[in-house]
């Protein structure tokens, strides 16, 4: 038997599994998001960094590969496909905890007190001391950590946190989240490994779906529909 992935995500698909999870929270109405609700979360100029601008080709390529960590459910309602994540039961952590993360994928690095008001519509911590204990935990996870505390930056009262989801952060840590600029928003280019990795997924979707027509062809042919399904 076949075993998991290793966890370690792009940039893409932080942002599509941390806007999943902040609306599951703030707009429980709406959720499972529909693919353009996604796309305006993943492309939403505040409470964002960096500022984004994701194509649906992208956001649809992402979705896919985030299933492969079965980290994305999907299902059909009324007219359009509708998304969810999966991210208490892929990671095994409480919702306080999934809240700490998502703050995190959505606008990088933040101390603990920033963290419990970007926090605020999704989980209502009683105390900054709270806030620690849940990162503290995260930080020292037998199964990994999924948090790292940041050295501090010069000038600053407090240390920062990031999360673990895409590998070790940048030496360059970036901006705190009350600082975060109001830039324009740039079109998401990954850079070399990202495109490679991508290929590599686009390759292993072809030959799953190659596979799997030819077993369906194999059907066919057993039940007498001999005539070709696929050009």
């Amino acid at each position: 038997m076949s075993s998991a992935p290793t966890l370690l995500l792009s940039p893409l698909e932080i942002r599509v599994l941390g806007v999943l999870s902040e609306k599951q929270r703030t707009v429980p109405d709406s959720y499972p998001l529909t693919l353009n609700s996604l796309l305006s979360g993943c492309n939403q100029k505040t409470s964002r960094h960096p500022v984004m601008e994701v194509s649906e080709a992208q956001a649809q390529l992402t979705l896919e590969s985030l299933k492969r960590y079965s980290l994305i459910t999907e299902s059909s309602g009324g007219r359009a496909y509708r998304y969810g994540h999966n991210i208490d039961g892929v990671l095994r952590v409480p919702s306080q905890s999934v809240a700490l993360l998502t703050a995190l994928m959505l606008r990088g690095p933040q101390t603990a007190g920033e963290l419990r008001i970007a926090c605020d519509r999704m989980h209502n911590f009683a105390d900054i001391s709270s806030v620690e204990a849940f990162l503290d935990e995260l930080a020292e996870r037998p199964a990994g950590a999924l948090v790292v505390k940041l050295a501090r930056l010069p000038g600053a009262r407090e240390q920062r946190w990031a999360h673990l989801l895409g590998g070790p952060p940048p030496q360059d840590a970036l901006p705190a989240a009350g600082d975060m600029p109001a830039a324009a928003p740039r079109s998401f280019e990954p850079g070399l490994d990202e495109v490679a990795t991508l290929k590599s997924r686009v390759a292993r979707l072809e030959e799953d779906l190659a596979a799997t027509r030819e077993a369906l062809q194999r059907v066919c042919d057993e039940l007498g529909m001999s005539k070709a399904l696929w050009p």
